[in-house]
C-alpha cells in the first residue's frame, strides 16, 4: 500500500493504493497547518503504507515553480517524521486534470475544492504506480530525511 500526497498552500489531498499497488483511490483532504503531518502519519500507519508519494509541482518546461520549494520542504518534514520512504514525483498538470475530471462529472470547481485535492493526489499516485509497473523502477527521487533545513 502506498499513500499519495498533493501538497497545496491551503489543503493537502491524500490518496492510497490497494495492497497490490494497482489502483489509487481518494482518502481525504487535510487542512494545511498545525497537525497536518500528524494526520498524514496516522493515515500511513492505518493503511500499513510502505511508501509516501508526494507530488512535485514543476513547470511544463521542467523548471521549478513558486510551489516547488514548498513541496520539497513539506516532503522533507514528512521524511523526517516517518520511517518509510518519501518519494517526490513530477505532478505536472495533476490539479488541471483533476479539475477537468470533476467538470466532466458535472461538479463545479468552487464547490469541489476539497475533492479536487483528493483527485489530484489520486492522479499523482496512479501515475507513479503505472510508471513503476510499466518500467520496473519507481519514478522520482527518494527524499533524504537528513537533508534540508
Amino acid at each position: 500500500m502506498r499513500v499519495g500526497v498533493d501538497v497545496g498552500k491551503v489543503r493537502i489531498g491524500l490518496a492510497r493504493s490497494d495492497p497490490h499497488a494497482v489502483l489509487a483511490t481518494p482518502v481525504m483532504t487535510v487542512q494545511r497547518g498545525a497537525g497536518d503531518i500528524a494526520r498524514i502519519i496516522a493515515e500511513t500507519r492505518d493503511s500499513d503504507a510502505i511508501e509516501i508519494v508526494v507530488g512535485l509541482p514543476i513547470s511544463l518546461a521542467g523548471t521549478d515553480t513558486a510551489s516547488t520549494a514548498d513541496a520539497r520542504g513539506f516532503a522533507g518534514l514528512l521524511a523526517r517524521a516517518v520511517e518509510i520512504p518519501v518519494r517526490l514525483v513530477d505532478e505536472r498538470l495533476s490539479t488541471v486534470s483533476a479539475q477537468q475530471a470533476l467538470r466532466a462529472s458535472g461538479r463545479n470547481a468552487k464547490n469541489s475544492r476539497a475533492v479536487i485535492d483528493q483527485v489530484a493526489a489520486v492522479i499523482i499516485l496512479q501515475h507513479a504506480l503505472d510508471f513503476e509497473r510499466s518500467g520496473g523502477t519507481p519514478p522520482g527521487v527518494v527524499v533524504d530525511p537528513d537533508e534540508g533545513p
